[in-house]
């Protein structure tokens, strides 16, 4: 069984729709895929209509989370999406996105950038707006090569010269209205460092403390040693270990299915969760 527990779709940041994703998915091979787009469940509908046969679809999400002035991501599975604590909190999230990308634009003309808003808004096309969707107009205007070099601090790294903070819940805030929506949560790509600051393991034991249920290990951001030692930490902190793709399409060059999850962490995960339960496919729109 493959299972992909981190992908993106045009509802964020990922340049597949909801419908592309669980296609390609199942064409990919995986036998589960999880839609996991920042911040926001928009894509859930369009996803579940398309999902092919012997696909199962998992619902969550990506959470913009900092504690001590760390950016990380947490992962929400098979959560509630109509409970009302976690909504709120998605929304406040999601709803400062938009002026902190219109100061990130603004800043980037003061450092002599001609991007515009009106090519942001174009990139994004609906969608739960961006760092990435801000990286791709740098990428359109040649000031970059590729989305992942803006993310420097240069341009658009925590820190870098065009960089907006915005609105990101507490972690242990997350664990908490995630536990209360009956959901699942993940430590996305803890140690990513190139992404930027990493947060230290006394605060992921922290967090394991606080209810956290697992790590993701497997990630294109973590080589070979890191995996190494976030599987000791896993192991001494009794937190489950994931794998996955965070895949966005075109937007990044990892493939869906790059990293998987272990069959018996899945079933762990599923029966551990109480807000929603995964989507077989029956053969999609």
């Amino acid at each position: 069984m493959r299972i992909d527990l981190h992908c993106h779709s045009t509802a964020s940041d990922g340049t597949d729709t909801p419908a592309e994703l669980v296609r390609n998915a199942a064409a990919a091979g995986l036998d589960v895929v999880a839609l996991t787009d920042h911040d926001t469940t928009r894509g859930y509908a369009e996803a579940t209509a398309a999902l092919p046969e012997g696909l199962t679809l998992v619902t969550g999400a990506e959470l913009s989370c900092r504690v001590d002035g760390v950016s990380l991501h947490m992962l929400a599975y098979l959560f509630d999406p109509e409970e009302p604590a976690l909504l709120a909190e998605r929304e406040l999230v999601r709803d400062d996105r938009v002026p902190r990308a219109q100061g990130m634009v603004a800043r980037l003309n003061a450092l002599g950038v001609p991007v515009t808003w009106e090519q942001v808004e174009r990139i994004a096309a609906g969608g739960s707006v961006g760092r990435p969707h801000v990286a791709t107009a740098l990428v359109e205007l040649g000031v970059v090569a590729t989305v992942s070099d803006a993310f420097t601090e240069e341009w658009l790294a925590d820190g870098g010269r065009a960089y907006v903070e915005k609105h990101e819940t507490d972690p242990f805030e997350a664990i908490r209205l995630v536990k209360g929506a009956g959901g699942v949560t993940v430590f996305a790509h803890p140690a990513a460092a190139k992404r930027g600051r990493t947060v230290p393991e006394s605060v992921i034991a922290e967090l394991a403390a606080a209810g956290l249920d697992g790590i993701e290990v497997d990630h294109i951001d973590h080589d070979a040693d890191t995996r190494t030692r976030l599987r000791g930490l896993a192991k001494d902190l009794g937190l489950l270990v994931t794998g996955s793709s965070d895949y966005h399409g075109s937007r990044k060059t990892v493939a869906l299915g790059a990293h998987t999850t272990d069959p018996e962490v899945y079933g762990e995960i599923t029966r551990r969760a109480t807000g929603a339960f995964p989507v077989p496919g029956t053969g999609g729109a």
